[in-house]
């Protein structure tokens, strides 16, 4: 069975790199994206938020959260998803897509529930057709 993550993270980041092992402990295939240089659309990271409140967005670790120059609570959606479009490091990471699902921040049981869900079979391949038995000539 194949358990596919893809992962977006900060790369070099402790905690991506712990919630990496947990995920290939468990059996996971991960493909990293760099969250950094994401190529997602506004509308697309929306997705990965889901009903979370806007302050849950943020990386409470961001240099800019840390120190009060952006404040998450008083911020609207739009005026939020700007700053996360502008300024990626103020995400809250992981994201993450599981089967059809899409996941902000590493929360061990909502990845647990989602990945019980999503776990496919390996893809069949039909060896014939890519040409790998080909008849040989002699």
């Amino acid at each position: 069975m194949i358990k596919l993550v893809v992962f977006y993270e900060k790369p070099f980041c402790a905690a991506n790199a712990k919630q990496k092992q947990i995920l290939r402990a468990s059996g996971c295939t991960i493909i990293e994206r760099n969250l950094l240089e994401h190529d997602l659309d506004k509308e697309t990271l929306r997705t990965f938020m889901g009903e979370k409140k806007v302050t849950d967005w943020f990386n409470p670790a961001a240099p800019a959260i840390k120190n009060g120059e952006i404040s998450p609570d008083t911020l609207n959606e739009e005026a939020a998803m700007e700053l996360l479009m502008s300024n990626p490091i103020l995400i809250r990471r992981p994201l993450m897509v599981i089967g059809s699902e899409k996941l902000c921040g590493f929360d061990a049981d909502k990845v647990s529930e989602v990945l019980e869900r999503y776990v496919e079979p390996m893809p069949k391949i039909n060896c014939m057709e890519k040409g790998c038995l080909e008849k040989r000539s002699e």
